[in-house]
């Protein structure tokens, strides 16, 4: 028998073989980086407003990226915990709640400059007859998702600021799930007034989407840290430290980054920090939002 073929041979062979399918393995068993966001508007607009951020770090990244939606806000929350996704796009109050349910393993890597002076406004039918928070009583009021930053936790913790406790003085309190279904349902008279982010509101403004003459803003909060880009502290260093850059290079004097931060409301990311978000868990736990 030719050496070729022999026992000694074949056992090299083999483990040379066995030693190129090790090597090769992390790059086959590599997972897709997903990404996620807090479903703070209809699925249509999530994946029209994510869909170039998720084709631009797969390019930057140089690996499959994949733009994968949520039910719920509570589910954004839990993907991350789990490491089921990447990054996600959260509400301050969401990274909070991520950060107390994974006991402080996630990592906050970017805001937009808009975030560390962000509002909320509540909004009515310009004929209600209601001037001021105070109005308010004895009202039917909307508030977003239970999970919401500006459209739940922070109007309710203004209004308690106010001396108005939304379960006591209103006349009925609805969650609407959505920004977006927050707007229409005052402007379809299911409730006589509602909270919402500031800039979904503008947006809907600045698209002709909302008739200002009939429904408009009455009241806008005190500013507030909020929304951010988050991963798990499990993510290696240097893909966290990849995925940091990436976002905060995007510029608005590029065609690509101009799209991006446009549609995700934005003029640029900047770093930002968990200390950041504390006065927020504090506001959730004055509100009883946080046990």
């Amino acid at each position: 028998m030719s050496s070729l073929f022999s026992p000694s041979a074949l056992i090299r062979k083999l483990g040379l073989l066995a030693i190129t399918i090790s090597l090769a393995a992390p790059a086959l068993a590599q997972q897709t980086f997903k990404v996620t966001t807090i479903p703070e508007e209809a699925a249509t607009e999530q994946i029209r407003k994510f869909g170039p951020i998720t084709r631009y770090l797969e390019r930057t990244l140089g690996m499959k990226v994949e733009f994968t939606p949520v039910n719920d806000y509570p589910a954004a929350v839990e993907a991350l915990v789990n490491k089921q996704v990447d990054l996600v796009w959260f509400g301050g109050f969401t990274h909070v709640q991520a950060q107390l349910r994974s006991g402080g393993k996630i990592i906050p890597i970017a805001q937009r400059e808009e975030d560390t002076q962000f509002r909320s406004v509540f909004i009515t039918q310009t004929d209600s007859g209601i001037k001021t928070l105070a109005d308010l009583k004895g009202k039917q009021v909307s508030f977003g998702s239970q999970s919401s930053t500006s459209g739940h936790l922070m109007p309710r913790s203004f209004l308690l600021d106010a001396k108005i406790d939304p379960d006591k003085d209103f006349k009925r309190v609805a969650y609407s799930g959505a920004h977006d279904a927050t707007i229409a349902s005052v402007v379809g008279g299911r409730v006589d007034a509602a909270a919402l982010d500031i800039t979904v509101w503008r947006r809907f403004v600045e698209d002709k989407k909302v008739d200002t003459s009939k429904v408009n803003v009455f009241f806008t909060t005190p500013p507030f840290y909020n929304y951010n880009w988050s991963v798990h502290a499990d993510m290696p260093a240097a893909l966290r430290e990849r995925v940091t850059k990436a976002l905060l290079a995007l510029s608005m004097n590029d065609p690509e980054g101009k799209e991006i931060l446009t549609l995700n409301r934005a003029t640029k990311y900047i770093p930002t920090r968990a200390e950041n978000y504390k006065g927020l868990e504090n506001a959730g736990r004055s509100a009883g939002l946080i046990k």
